[in-house]
C-alpha cells in the first residue's frame, strides 16, 4: 500500500537510527507532542532502538487525555438529563469524571451513542425531533472543521435540538506552556503532522526563535518518526536551534489548508481553555462564537457551575508535559488499569500509559 508500507520498512528504519548512532555527540531530550506519535513509537519499539544518548518524552498531545474533568463532568450532567441523546466518540465512555463515566451512564438507561463523524450527530437530531441531541466536540486542530461544518450543517437544516459540547484545544499555546516552565527539560519537538495538515506550520517559527528549540513535522510510521528524530539531532548538533524542519511535506504546507482554516475562524474564537492535569492555558482553545450560542450545549443545559473532583494519585499532568514516564506513577498497572482507570491516559487510544500497558513497559 503505497505511503503504508515502505514507511514500516524495517531494513530502512534501521538505516536511520544508525545514521542517528553516527550523528549524536551528547544527551538529548527530545519531546513527541502527538499521542498517536507515542503509540506507534512504543509499537514499534523506536525508543529502545535509539542510541542511550537521546530520551524521548510524551507530550500533551492526547485530546482525550487533555480534555479537563469538569467538562468530562458536565458531559455526564448532560448525558443523564432525560430526552437527551448524548453522542461521542468511542473514545470517550471509558474516560472517568470525578464519579463515573459514559459507559456507566448508557448502562443505567441514559441515551449514550457512538459515532463516527459528527454528521452522525446531525442525522440523529433530524431522525428524533424531540429530543436534545448532543455531541461531544472535543479535539486539537485536526478534528475542529469537520465540527464546525456539523454545526453550519444544523444551522442550514434548521435543527432546534442540535448543540455540541466543545473542549477544543490549540498546539502552540501548550508547547509555550512546556518550554516556559522552570522544569521543562525538552531540547527539540517532534510536531504532528495531521494538526499541522490543517493549520499550516506559520505558528511554530516563533516558538524555536524564542526558546531555541527546533522543530521536525512528522508523520505516524516508523520511518516518519525515526526522520524526524534524525533531523532534529541533526539540528541540535550544529547548533541550528531555531529551524522548523517539514519531514511530512507529502502532507503539510507551511500555509496549510486554508478553507479549513477559513470555516473554523467562522464558527470558533479563540479561549482561554483548561487541560486536564496541567490547568488553564491562556488562548489555548476555541469556543463557539456569540453568534452561535444556538449550537452551544453548556449555554443550553446550564452546565457552567461544575465542581470537579481529580484522583490524587494520577500524574497524567506530568507525563504529558514530559516530566515523568507512566511507569513512575505508583498506581500505574496497579490501582490504575484499562478496567479502572483514575485518569484519561490510561483508556484512550492516544494515551502515554495505555501504550505503555499494551506495550508492556
Amino acid at each position: 500500500m503505497k505511503y503504508v508500507t515502505e514507511f514500516r520498512d524495517a531494513h530502512l528504519v534501521k538505516g536511520v537510527i544508525e545514521e542517528i548512532k553516527r550523528t549524536v555527540t551528547r544527551s538529548w531530550v527530545l519531546m513527541e507532542i502527538c499521542g498517536g506519535q507515542t503509540h506507534s513509537i512504543v509499537r514499534h519499539g523506536l525508543d529502545q532502538l535509539l542510541p542511550t544518548e537521546i530520551e524521548l518524552v510524551h507530550g500533551p498531545g492526547c485530546p482525550v487525555c487533555v480534555t479537563p474533568l469538569e467538562q468530562i463532568d458536565r458531559a455526564h450532567a448532560i448525558a443523564s438529563m432525560p430526552n437527551v441523546i448524548f453522542t461521542s466518540y468511542g473514545d470517550m465512555l471509558r474516560v472517568p469524571g470525578s464519579g463515573m463515566d459514559l459507559f456507566s451512564i448508557r448502562a443505567s438507561g441514559g441515551d449514550v451513542r457512538v459515532v463516527y463523524s459528527p454528521l452522525d450527530a446531525v442525522r440523529i437530531a433530524k431522525e428524533n425531533p424531540t429530543k436534545q441531541v448532543v455531541f461531544f466536540a472535543i479535539g486539537f486542530e485536526t478534528t475542529a472543521p469537520a465540527n464546525v461544518m456539523a454545526v453550519i450543517h444544523a444551522k442550514m437544516l434548521g435543527l432546534q435540538n442540535f448543540s455540541i459540547l466543545v473542549s477544543h484545544v490549540r498546539v502552540p499555546p501548550a508547547i509555550r506552556i512546556i518550554l516556559g516552565s522552570s522544569s521543562n527539560r525538552v531540547q527539540g519537538f517532534l510536531l504532528a503532522g495531521h494538526v499541522c495538515a490543517v493549520m499550516g506550520y506559520h505558528e511554530y517559527p516563533a516558538l524555536a526563535e524564542g526558546f531555541h528549540v527546533p522543530m521536525a513535522i512528522t508523520g505516524f510510521e516508523p520511518l516518519d518518526l525515526a526522520n524526524g528524530i534524525l533531523k532534529i539531532v541533526r539540528l541540535l548538533e550544529t547548533g541550528r536551534t531555531t529551524e522548523i524542519d517539514n519531514s511530512y511535506s507529502r502532507a503539510v504546507t507551511f500555509e496549510g489548508n486554508l478553507p479549513a482554516q477559513k470555516i473554523i475562524n467562522q464558527v470558533f474564537m479563540e479561549c482561554d481553555r483548561g487541560w486536564r492535569g496541567i490547568g488553564v492555558i491562556p488562548a489555548s482553545g476555541w469556543c463557539l462564537r456569540p453568534e452561535y450560542n444556538n449550537f452551544n450545549a453548556e449555554i443550553r443545559f446550564d452546565v457552567t457551575e461544575i465542581q470537579p473532583r481529580e484522583s490524587e494519585l494520577c500524574i497524567a499532568g506530568q507525563i504529558m508535559q514530559g516530566r515523568k514516564k507512566p511507569h513512575d506513577c505508583i498506581a500505574f498497572g496497579k490501582q490504575c488499569s484499562p478496567e479502572h482507570p483514575l485518569g484519561a491516559t490510561m483508556v484512550s487510544s492516544e494515551g502515554a500509559c495505555a501504550a505503555y500497558y499494551k506495550y508492556d513497559r
